[in-house]
C-alpha cells in the first residue's frame, strides 16, 4: 500500500487555516476529505460554509447470479454505503465472457476498482502483475486468520503475498438418497472408498445388462478428480507449471474412478442416463449417490422436492480425507486511482459483517470460520459436511498453465472412462500434449 504525504510548512496563516480542513494524506490519487468537514475561517474571522464533498465512486464488477443472490449482494452494498457515506459503489454485472471482458479492460486501463476473481484464473492475473497486493491494507481488526486456509491460500503467491480475499466457496460432499439407502438396508453413508464401492454395488439397479440406476454418479473431468490424483501421492503439475499427473501414484486414484465405471459398472456419468449434470442425475433418481457442491442443494430442493437426501463428507481415499474446493475472491485493480475507498469496500464485502449478510441464505458458504459457526452452517445437517471439507480441500487451481493441462486431461480421461483407451496410455498422451503446448506458449 502506497501513501503520499503532502505537508505544507512556512506558509501564511490564512492559507494554513484553509488547508487545515482538508485531509493531509491519501492513497493513490484519492482525497481523504470527509463530507462532514468543519467550516473554514474567513480572513475576517467569520466562519464560512465549506463546499460539500462528493463521495468517491468505486466501481465493482461481477458476473450474473440468481435474482435471490443479486438481492443479497445489493443488501450488502446498501449496508456498506449506509456505514460509509463517503464512498459510492457503482456495481456492474458482466453477463457474458466475464474474464475476457476483465482482461481486455485491464489491458486498456479501464478495469473496475474491485472485481470478482475465480481461483482458477487467479495465478494468471497475479503473474501479469495487474492486481494490487493487499497485505499492507490489512489491520488486526480485519482478522485475516479467520479465513479457511485453503481458500485464502488460493489467492496467495509462494512468497506469501495476498492478492484477494475469498468471498465464498463450496467443497464437494457425498449426496445420498435416503430412501434408496433404506430399501437396500444401508444404515449409514460410506466413510471410505472401499465402502463406497461396496455400497454402490448394492444400490445399482439393472434391467438385463442395461443400468437404470447407478450406485454412484460421476463427473469424469479434472475439476472433480484432482483430489483423486493426490490421494496416493501424485500431483497435477510440477514447480515449473508442467503437467506431471501421468505417474503410477497419480493413476492409482484415477483408476478407482475408471474401474468403477468400466469394470464394476456401478458408477456412471450423467449422459449415460440422459441427464445434464450430477444434480439432475441425482434428482431424477438415476444415481443413488453423487459428489456435488453447495449449489446442488437449492437445485434439488426446488426441482425435486420429493427426494429425501442427506450429505456426508467425501469418503476417504487411501486413508486420507480429500475433496475439491471452488472459491471466488474480491481483488483490487493495481491501477485503481481510488485504492483507499476500494479497500474499504473490499474489506467490508469480505469482512465478518458483510459476509454474514451475503451468505445468510446458504446460497454460498462463508469462507470465514466464525461466520460459518455464527450462521450454524458447520452444524447444519445438509451443509455441515461441505463446511467440514473446507479445512482440507484441494482448491480448483494449479498455476497459470491449468487451462492447458485441464483441456488435455479432460480429452484423454474421457477416452479412458469410455473404454476407448487404457488409463496409462490416455494420461501419457494427455501429459505429453499438454507439455508441448505449454512449451510452445513460453
Amino acid at each position: 500500500m502506497q501513501k503520499r504525504l503532502y505537508t505544507m510548512s512556512s506558509i501564511i496563516l490564512s492559507l494554513s487555516l484553509v488547508l487545515s480542513a482538508c485531509g493531509n494524506s491519501n492513497k493513490g490519487n484519492e482525497s481523504s476529505a470527509s463530507p462532514s468537514a468543519s467550516p473554514t475561517a474567513s480572513a475576517s474571522g467569520e466562519a464560512s460554509p465549506s463546499k460539500p464533498v462528493e463521495p468517491v465512486e468505486v466501481t465493482l464488477a461481477g458476473w450474473g447470479a440468481s435474482p435471490e443472490e443479486q438481492a443479497l449482494l445489493q443488501q450488502v452494498l446498501d449496508e456498506f454505503q449506509a456505514k460509509n457515506p463517503d464512498v459510492k459503489v457503482k456495481y456492474e454485472v458482466i453477463a457474458d465472457q466475464y474474464m475476457d471482458v476483465i482482461k481486455t479492460r485491464l489491458i486498456g486501463n479501464e478495469a473496475p476498482d474491485v472485481f470478482y476473481l475465480d481461483a482458477f484464473e487467479a495465478p494468471g492475473l497475479i503473474e501479469k502483475d495487474v492486481l494490487e497486493p493487499l497485505d499492507g491494507y490489512v489491520t488486526p481488526e480485519f482478522d485475516a486468520g479467520d479465513f479457511e486456509t485453503p481458500m485464502l491460500n488460493a489467492f496467495k503467491t509462494a512468497d506469501g503475498k495476498t492478492y484477494g480475499f475469498p468471498k465464498d466457496y463450496s467443497t464437494l460432499a457425498l449426496f445420498y438418497n435416503k430412501k434408496m439407502f433404506a430399501d437396500a438396508g444401508i444404515t449409514a453413508p460410506p466413510a471410505t472408498w472401499d465402502e463406497l464401492q461396496a455400497v454402490s454395488e448394492k444400490l445399482t439397479k439393472k434391467n438385463g445388462k442395461k443400468v437404470e440406476v447407478y450406485g454412484l454418479g460421476q463427473a469424469p473431468e479434472l475439476a472433480r478428480q484432482m483430489f483423486m490424483i493426490k490421494a496416493f501421492g501424485g500431483k497435477l503439475a510440477d514447480d515449473q507449471g508442467k503437467a506431471a499427473f501421468a505417474t503410477p501414484e497419480g493413476e492409482k486414484g484415477l483408476s478407482l474412478v475408471i474401474d468403477q465405471h468400466t469394470k464394476a459398472q456401478t458408477a456412471g456419468q450423467p449422459s449415460d442416463v440422459g441427464a445434464g449434470w450430477g444434480g439432475e442425475m441425482f434428482g431424477q433418481q438415476k444415481a443413488a449417490m453423487v459428489l456435488e457442491g453447495n449449489w446442488a442443494i437449492p437445485y434439488i430442493q426446488s426441482n425435486f422436492p420429493d427426494v429425501d437426501f442427506g450429505t456426508a463428507e467425501v469418503p476417504t481415499v487411501n486413508g486420507q480425507k480429500g475433496t475439491m474446493a471452488f472459491t471466488v475472491a474480491y481483488v483490487m485493480n493495481k491501477n485503481s486511482q481510488k485504492k483507499e475507498a476500494a479497500w474499504k469496500l473490499l474489506s467490508y464485502l469480505t469482512g465478518k459483517e458483510g459476509m454474514k449478510t451475503w451468505t445468510s441464505k446458504g446460497f454460498a458458504l462463508p469462507t470465514r470460520k466464525s461466520v460459518a459457526a455464527e450462521l450454524g452452517f458447520d452444524k447444519d445437517p445438509i451443509r455441515g459436511a461441505l463446511v467440514a471439507g473446507g479445512s482440507y480441500a484441494t482448491p480448483w487451481q494449479a498455476g497459470s498453465t491449468l487451462p492447458t493441462i485441464m483441456n488435455n486431461f479432460n480429452n484423454q480421461f474421457v477416452a479412458a472412462y469410455s473404454g476407448q483407451s487404457s488409463l496409462t496410455d490416455a494420461m501419457n498422451k494427455a501429459q505429453e500434449t499438454a507439455n508441448k503446448e505449454i512449451a510452445a506458449g513460453q
